[in-house]
């Protein structure tokens, strides 16, 4: 590091404080503003804000680490996903939106009545807004201290690298705090574009320089199952080793037939939810609000990893000492060892961005929950705009200071993602079907939450030789059966807040058939059959745009051309079904 490397990173910190004091006075007015941005967010912005949120620090160790154990097929493990964030596009944001809500849990209340629908409100308002939002914010910590462990060993170590971090998140605190989701959502797009920036320069300098020697340098020194882009399915074992990913059936099945609708996980919550619905009911209506998660998606899966991938790749061939639990670590080596004077700043000023923009989010978001879902709803009601904003301000430190805190005491996070979604199984059915099926009432949800942290406990302190994934095949049934039969022994909700419901979201459907017969005045959203057909078409081209720009890249021309192609196709096919989106393309 030197003059002009501070230089750049003092640049970036400025600009991300001057964006705060600049929407200063427009978060100001009232909470409406100060969480969701006045509802005016457009698609591209609010889209490049839930990118940019998921792109934390963390995120290109983490796919270095699985490209170096599991090469370009490892990446299954997230790409999975894309499945039921496509569902979110296509069936659940257009209905955020219409909901007019101000967080997603203030829908509990809007979804559900009695007593069981204020507990639960209250209770995820605390569950998630306090606690595993501070454990997520102290995983992303965890991740940018081991980046600047690695970039600054002279000047950071495991005793003092708290403080530095603690700085760190000081200053976003403080300009999340005076902007609200205004500056954070530019703020977003900023760094995010930085944070790419950032990323495919790194990966043209490793991939280009002497040691590798290009794409066909690459290519000739790693083994087949690098480069390869799909898992193998093995009988019923997998391999440990380095190599290929393997799955057994039973694997493959969780992931791909179980994972995506069943369990709960921040930033893929089945049906949307977290921050993802914060940003599409901000957005300005609802055809901005489907565009944005649309965008979202692609940016998510098809634009972000390939830089990531190319250096962990190059990695392999430049650090083959590095055991398998320290392949994340050659993301890092690489820039200090490739990067020059001037970039290795603008590549750590990436990273605090790609860090900043996730932190702000999870505070903002944090916030939000606690101040709309706890403090204005069951502590202090009746109060002027103004003071919920203040309260607002000063929650959004008091998270920094215990996110702090609770990074000072971890000490790993392996195994943290599968732990979310073991004990998220089989809730994920219940946050889908409340939408479209009014027989959901508040008990089915809240048994659909205790229950697989029940289950995860039997089989984990029973010492049942069951490993995720395949504990899902266990604790999705037993909570999918506990809700059901909760539902079905409790009463429904209450006729007049399912009619309210009904008339303001008019979601449509079998589910609310019984509701449809009797409301004739409302127009229910028709063309189901259609939208399925669109939600397969989203997924087709996504994973046709994500497999084209890795063949362009590696230098298979005539496959990157048909799966464009293909990607074009599924593409047109959702762009002429638009008037069952709920907006028409002139």
């Amino acid at each position: 590091m030197n003059l002009l490397d501070w230089i750049i990173i003092g640049l970036y910190f400025s600009l991300s404080i001057t964006i705060g004091l600049y929407f200063f006075r427009r978060a100001g007015g009232n909470i409406e503003n100060y969480f969701l941005s006045g509802r005016k967010l457009p698609w591209w912005l609010a889209g490049l804000s839930m990118v940019a949120t998921t792109f934390a620090a963390d995120t290109p160790l983490a796919v270095a680490g699985l490209v170096g154990k599991n090469g370009i097929a490892g990446n299954w493990i997230w790409w999975n996903m894309l499945i039921g964030g496509m569902l979110t596009v296509f069936f659940f944001a257009k209905l955020w939106r219409r909901a007019g809500i101000l967080t997603d849990i203030e829908f509990i209340e809007m979804r559900y009545s009695g007593k069981a629908a204020s507990f639960l409100r209250g209770f995820k308002a605390i569950y998630l807004g306090i606690f595993m939002n501070c454990i997520i914010m102290g995983w992303v910590n965890l991740a940018m201290g081991k980046i600047l462990l690695g970039m600054f060993p002279e000047y950071v170590n495991e005793n003092n690298v708290i403080w530095f971090l603690g700085l760190a998140m000081l200053i976003t605190a403080f300009y999340s705090a005076l902007s609200g989701l205004w500056g954070i959502a530019v703020t977003d797009a900023f760094q995010f574009i930085l944070a790419m920036t950032g990323c495919i320069v790194l990966a043209v300098i490793v991939v280009n320089s002497p040691q590798i020697g290009g794409i066909s340098g690459l290519e000739s020194k790693l083994p087949d199952w690098a480069l390869k882009f799909t898992p193998e399915i093995a009988g019923s074992s997998v391999s440990e080793t380095s190599g290929i990913l393997m799955l057994s059936v039973s694997s493959f099945l969780a992931f791909v037939g179980i994972q995506w609708w069943a369990s709960w996980y921040p930033g893929a919550e089945p049906g949307g939810g977290g921050y993802i619905a914060q940003r599409i009911m901000s957005a300005k209506d609802e055809k901005n609000s489907l565009l944005a998660t649309l965008f979202f998606q692609v940016a998510h899966y098809c634009i972000r990893p390939w830089p990531w991938i190319i250096v962990g790749l190059c990695a392999l061939v430049l650090y083959p000492g590095l055991s398998a639990d320290e392949k994340e670590l050659g993301f890092v080596k690489a820039m200090n060892d490739f990067l020059p004077p001037g970039l290795k700043g603008l590549l750590l000023a990436a990273f605090f961005g790609a860090y900043m923009s996730t932190i702000s989010t999870h505070l903002n978001w944090g916030t939000s929950y606690f101040v709309n879902d706890f403090y204005r709803r069951f502590i202090s009601t009746g109060e002027t705009e103004k003071s919920y904003v203040l309260v607002s301000r000063i929650m959004t430190i008091v998270f920094m200071f215990i996110s702090v805190a609770i990074t000072g005491i971890m000490t790993t996070i392996s195994g943290v993602w599968a732990f979310v979604l073991e004990c998220g199984a089989g809730l994920g059915l219940v946050l889908i079907l409340r939408w479209y099926w009014w027989r959901i009432n508040a008990i089915s949800e809240i048994v659909a939450t205790f229950t697989p942290f029940i289950v995860y406990g039997f089989l984990y302190f029973g010492k049942f030789e069951i490993k995720f994934p395949d504990t899902l095949f266990v604790i999705v049934p037993v909570t999918t059966i506990s809700w059901l039969a909760a539902t079905f022994l409790t009463k429904p909700v209450d006729e007049i807040k399912l009619t309210e419901f009904y008339r303001k979201v008019h979601p449509g459907g079998w589910g609310w058939k019984k509701f449809s017969e009797k409301i004739t005045d409302v127009t229910a959203d028709k063309g189901y059959i259609i939208l399925l057909a669109d939600w397969i078409c989203g997924i087709i081209m996504v994973y046709s745009f994500l497999f084209g720009i890795g063949k362009l890249i590696f230098g298979q021309y005539l496959s990157a051309l048909i799966y464009v192609l293909i990607a074009l196709l599924a593409g047109w096919i959702i762009l002429k079904h638009t008037k069952y989106l709920g907006w028409n393309v002139k």
